[in-house]
């Protein structure tokens, strides 16, 4: 029987918004804040995954649409990639408080969504936006003895067998890591190179 994604990822958000057990739920409502599911194509070939959105993303519902954001959209726009082509998300689909980094408790409560949400798009190519996502992503697929620092793993792909297939994982700096660090940015832009081979 063939998964409607479409309803499959309603009811993934219905679970999300209803996660009344979350340590960081009663944040959401007293800041009037949204869950943050993703966006992109539920056929895409290219998945991005950072780890929990802030405070524009929680405003908006959108993942990535602040500074971090605007850098992703100009690493796809340099490799000649539509956002609307790939499939943007988070680990964890909160926003934690300040923009701290997320717990591992809340890592474990949340991962399972991107799992689910990983089984239904079946992408070719997985970009981790930094260390949280890199190791979330490899643990997830059983690679946790290939983890090392985000500092020597960055732009070297890792190819994992999984439930449908082969899948590529490239990790790649999150983002705003490049706001703070210029050298950082140019390390993003050379980084996202390795997708034109992996996905062509």
């Amino acid at each position: 029987m063939r998964v409607d994604k479409n309803t499959e990822l309603e009811q993934i958000a219905r679970e999300i918004d209803q996660l009344t057990h979350s340590p960081l739920y009663q944040y959401r409502i007293d800041n009037n804040y949204s869950a943050v599911i993703g966006e992109g194509s539920l056929d895409a070939e290219i998945m991005c995954i950072g780890e929990a959105p802030g405070k524009k993303e929680a405003e908006t519902g959108k993942p990535f649409c602040g500074k971090s954001g605007t850098i992703l959209d100009e690493l796809l726009t340099s490799i000649s990639l539509d956002r609307k082509a790939v499939y943007v998300t988070n680990i964890v689909k909160d926003r934690p408080p300040e923009n701290r980094d997320p717990t591992q408790s809340e890592i474990d409560l949340y991962g399972p969504f991107l799992d689910r949400q990983i089984d239904l798009i079946q992408p070719k190519v997985i970009a981790t936006l930094g260390r949280f996502s890199m190791e979330y992503v490899l643990r997830r697929f059983g690679f946790e003895g290939v983890i090392g620092e985000i500092g020597a793993m960055h732009g070297v792909p890792v190819s994992l067998p999984v439930n449908y297939g082969t899948v590529v994982v490239v990790p790649l700096y999150h983002p705003a890591a490049s706001i703070y660090n210029q050298k950082l940015k140019h390390v993003l832009f050379d980084d996202i190179q390795k997708l034109l081979s992996i996905r062509d």
